[in-house]
């Protein structure tokens, strides 16, 4: 199936009336090609088949699509879990311009270091039990926080001194909790 044809799956454009109505095909090959395009996904031709796109690509135009069908709220379930490095960097970055045009985003992600360059807010779980909203804060902070938790999952107690006040995601989450 091509592109074109996988961007406007169930909603396709039609001219004509009655029995003569028939699918716009030019039509909905230019929007696609448009969409894609304002999102930033310079495709080589949307005749080519979906199933030829890498995972990142694909993500990219069902982000498009749902920008395009008028969604207000993106919900995405481990985008980027079956992607590589460079594939997941491609995908935030489309996440981030369909945030910037004014859509919700929830982005569920066991990696923080996806989440956030796309959260303005976060919410920490931990089996399934809410740890606490975190608001976003400056790199520095952030980075301590990330540091702070990998000592705790290694199982080394306590923060580099000077660091931060030495409390981690979880102690903080709690406070507003």
């Amino acid at each position: 199936m091509p592109v074109w044809r996988n961007f406007f799956l169930g909603s396709e454009i039609t001219k004509g009336v009655g029995p003569f109505r028939r699918l716009d095909v030019d039509e909905m090959k230019r929007i696609s090609k448009a969409e894609l395009a304002a999102m930033g996904i310079d495709l080589r031709d949307v005749e080519q088949p979906i199933g030829t796109l890498s995972g990142g690509e694909r993500q990219c135009v069902a982000i498009a699509r749902a920008v395009y069908f008028g969604a207000r709220v993106l919900i995405l379930d481990e985008p980027t879990a079956a992607l590589g490095v460079k594939q997941s960097g491609v995908v935030l970055k489309y996440i981030a311009k369909a945030r910037d045009r004014g859509l919700g985003v929830v982005f569920i992600t066991h990696n923080p270091h996806h989440a956030y360059p796309v959260g303005d807010r976060f919410m920490l779980l931990r089996r399934g039990k809410k740890h606490g909203r975190l608001p976003r804060v400056g790199d520095d902070a952030r980075r301590a926080h990330l540091d702070d938790g990998r000592r705790r999952r290694a199982g080394v107690a306590g923060a580099r001194a000077g660091q931060h006040d030495g409390r981690g995601l979880a102690d903080r989450a709690g406070d507003e909790g």
